[in-house]
């Protein structure tokens, strides 16, 4: 059985046009190869995370990780944090769920992080970590809503994006 398909394009270029803020981590490098850690193979923890410059009237977040090169017609959402309070700009290595936050299950069926799990020998998979700015205290979402109830809901309520894109391999 062959996996070869034409690449998936970038998720956020089919997204209503936000103002960019900036994502920045010490452990991801934009377009370079996720380290094990972040993975399933490894210790399955997420990333570090810092955002910076974005509207100053956002009054929450969303932190997303979505593979769009998973072999299904609808990609694979690693994780969705939702309703993190303005006041949080950074998140350290395998963070605990931020105070008045609440995280959703992903594509594999677990609620919180689930790290890079491409297929074996399939082409490197784009790991997109997202940042959106919230300019309402609350998303109005409950967490038994899917990942991509929350990104059509960001098509509406977002006011900045910031995207930082780290790849995968076995």
């Amino acid at each position: 059985m062959s996996l070869e398909r034409p690449q998936a394009p970038d998720p956020y270029e089919r997204m209503p046009k936000l103002p960019v803020f900036t994502l920045t981590s010490e452990d991801i490098t934009d377009g370079q190869p996720l380290d094990k850690d972040f993975s399933v193979d490894g210790a399955n923890v997420s990333p570090q995370l810092s955002w910076s410059g974005f509207p100053a009237e956002t009054k929450s977040f969303v932190v997303s990780c979505y593979d769009p090169d998973a072999p299904t017609p609808d990609g694979y959402w690693h994780w969705t944090l939702v309703d993190v309070p303005a006041s949080v700009t950074s998140l350290e290595r395998g963070a605990a769920t931020p105070d008045g936050a609440f995280e959703l299950k992903g594509s594999g069926g677990t609620v919180g992080f689930e790290g890079a799990g491409p297929p074996e020998g399939d082409v490197p998979h784009r790991y997109y970590f997202v940042v959106h700015a919230v300019g309402e205290g609350t998303l109005g979402v409950d967490d038994s809503v899917t990942p991509t109830v929350v990104a059509f809901n960001l098509a509406f309520k977002a006011i900045g994006r910031a995207v930082l894109v780290g790849t995968y391999q076995r």
